[in-house]
């Protein structure tokens, strides 16, 4: 694994539907850095490649170490700081769960997000970018992986991959393999993109993928409360509650999202498998009851073959998308987490 340092990329833009932003308190947010890494992986699938790999680290350059990674439509910008202040995806987060005066937070643009990469790409890709540019970075050890959706694959990737690298993971709603119904789904989704290239139209094509895949992201319930309201005759089509939201959140998504970046990107999370076996660093296992992606089940499953993991559950009408939309329960679940992960790390 090789590696050299270039310039910074520029800031990606938060998705305004999948999490709910406040202001940022500038004055006393703390400070940030990010930088780009050329370095040559030997991928899953796709052989030895150069890629590069965008980071952010935000916090005080003498704290531990936490890793923060999301699911697809994540990247490096994970909260806001006194550099850069804007929103980031994981916002809500800042200075409860993710305490950037405590821990320093390194966050990285997913391989494949900015769409030249068009190969096949694998969790484990991810994880070895990750310890890249912890290489880069000259941390020899990190105090503890938080992953949620495809960045829960992606840290059981990683303490399976590089135990010696973290001495904790918090997987929050991802599994050691992607649930068979939820590939379906997701092999619609690549179905509908598929459909818009051949028709010349691929904004369409992924803004309807978008549109599917929010709907799995959250529950009926969830609907049932936002959207009951009877369908209106619009231009002599019946038009849904529901399709004001769910256009809004595919036009957020196409403006800032390659059909290549989602097609591999997705494709990424069914080519996910680890043995959970392998993942010998302790390991909470976060679930939620209502999550239709990641069942329970496989959760429960993945908590009783890990040689050192515990499971806490979690109820929410907001599904798969709960690590974003209940704060309070993630703090808390990320704070006993943490509670003895400060020492041994450099």
């Amino acid at each position: 694994m090789s590696f050299a340092a270039t310039p910074a990329l520029a800031e990606p833009v938060a998705d305004a539907c999948r999490y709910v932003p406040h202001v940022a308190d500038v004055p006393s947010a703390p400070r940030a850095i990010r930088g780009q890494l050329r370095a040559t992986l030997s991928m899953r699938h796709a052989g030895e490649r150069d890629v590069d790999i965008a980071w952010e680290v935000v916090g005080p350059v003498d704290a531990p170490l936490l890793i923060v990674a999301g699911g697809i439509s994540a990247h490096r910008h994970a909260i806001a700081s006194h550099d850069f202040p804007e929103n980031g995806w994981w916002q809500n987060q800042s200075g409860s769960g993710l305490d950037a005066r405590r821990f320093r937070l390194l966050s990285i643009d997913w391989l494949g997000a900015d769409g030249s990469l068009d190969v096949a790409i694998d969790s484990a890709d991810q994880a070895d970018a990750i310890a890249a540019v912890l290489d880069a970075l000259g941390v020899a050890k990190a105090a503890a992986f938080i992953g949620s959706s495809y960045g829960a694959m992606v840290g059981l990737q990683f303490a399976a991959r590089h135990p010696q690298r973290v001495r904790r993971l918090v997987a929050i709603s991802g599994a050691h393999r992607a649930h068979p119904y939820a590939s379906a789904w997701r092999a619609l989704q690549r179905q509908a993109v598929a459909l818009g290239q051949l028709q010349c139209d691929e904004g369409q094509g992924l803004a309807l993928a978008r549109q599917l895949a929010m709907l799995s992201y959250r529950t009926p319930n969830e609907f049932a409360e936002r959207f009951d309201a009877a369908p209106q005759l619009v231009h002599g089509r019946a038009r849904v509650a529901a399709q004001d939201y769910l256009e809004h959140c595919a036009a957020t998504w196409v403006a800032r999202t390659s059909p290549t970046a989602f097609l591999r990107l997705s494709e990424s999370i069914d080519l996910h498998r680890v043995d959970p076996r392998e993942v010998r660093v302790p390991t909470t296992v976060v679930a939620i009851v209502e999550d239709r992606l990641v069942p329970l089940d496989d959760l429960f499953a993945l908590a009783e073959g890990l040689p050192r993991g515990e499971i806490r559950v979690l109820r929410s009408k907001y599904g798969h998308d709960a690590f974003l939309t209940e704060p309070r329960e993630i703090a808390d679940i990320l704070g006993k987490s943490l509670e003895d992960v400060c020492g041994d790390v450099a």
